[in-house]
Parts: C-alpha cells; sequence; structure tokens
C-alpha cells in the first residue's frame, strides 16, 4: 500500500493531500530510509513521523483499504513518542 494512503486510513494524518505533502518534504522515514508519498508499505515496518516539534515511531501491523474510525488504530502500534529540541 502507498505511504500516504496509509497515513490516510489509519487516521495518523487527516487527509491524503497532507500526507504527501509531509512525505514529500522528507519528514517521514520508513525502516530508516527517506520515504516518498508513493513508497510501499508492508507489514512490519517502521515508520518515523515528524509532527512539528514531535517524532512518532509506528510499527504497521496491518494493511486495510478502509477501517472504521474507532478502527484505525489497530492497524499500527506506536513504539515510542518523542520531543524534539529546536
Amino acid at each position: 500500500m502507498r505511504l500516504d494512503k496509509f497515513l490516510k486510513v489509519s487516521r495518523l494524518i487527516k487527509r491524503r493531500t497532507l500526507a504527501k505533502e509531509v512525505a514529500d518534504q522528507g519528514r517521514i522515514t520508513i525502516n530508516g530510509n527517506q520515504a516518498k508519498a508513493s513508497s510501499t508499505v508492508s507489514v512490519g515496518d517502521e515508520l518515523v513521523i515528524k509532527f512539528g516539534q514531535k517524532l512518532v515511531t509506528i510499527e504497521v501491523i496491518s494493511l486495510k483499504e478502509t477501517v472504521k474510525k474507532d478502527e484505525a488504530g489497530m492497524l499500527y502500534n506506536v513504539i515510542k513518542e518523542e520531543k524534539i529540541n529546536a
């Protein structure tokens, strides 16, 4: 599944266009490698996403085309969240 679509379906980022912008700005890595919006996400991948002053590390548990809002959190597991002191 494409990275931008996964971020939208999992509701980590609300809109796919915003997910694309974040990825294109170089704020997302997959298994330590810089990711683009079109990068492929697989089960078991580790994503590091920079949200403003926060770094969130997640592990992809499941991939689904669509999920209900209350099931979106079951697609990933948050490994750690850390603040960045700029």
